[in-house]
């Protein structure tokens, strides 16, 4: 089992930069795909970004393509999103997931994840 903690979120101007962290206990993170998925009022959970367990292969939403960036330290067991040029459509509640899998196997669906953080707001004004 994990646990996941999401950090790093606020309020920024249309342009900004955050960046958000997803602290992970317990399980070796390396056995584990991560994701970030994101959720606004009245809209359906969505991707945003996914990284595989090991040598770092990543896939992202077009929305977010260019723009974003998931990474990882398997060693301190955090997963980032960098996340740059925000738009008022990416105002969400992020959340950070987590499935034990195979070594090229990082989902887009989020049926497929076995853990999730609390979510952190994120607010881009225009």
């Amino acid at each position: 089992q994990v646990q996941l903690v999401e950090s790093g979120g606020g309020l920024v101007e249309a342009g900004g930069s955050l960046r958000l962290s997803c602290a992970a206990s317990g399980r070796t993170l390396s056995r584990f795909a991560m994701a970030w998925f994101r959720q606004a009022p009245g809209k359906d959970r969505e991707f945003v970004a996914a990284i595989n367990r090991s040598d770092a292969k990543t896939y992202y939403a077009d929305s977010v393509k260019g723009r974003f960036t998931i990474s990882r330290d398997n060693n301190k067991k955090v997963v980032y999103l960098q996340m740059n040029s925000l738009k008022p459509e990416d105002t969400a509640v992020y959340y950070c997931a987590a499935v034990e899998s195979g070594r090229d196997y990082y989902p887009v669906d989020s049926d497929e994840y076995e853990y999730w953080g609390q979510g952190t707001q994120v607010t881009v004004s225009s």
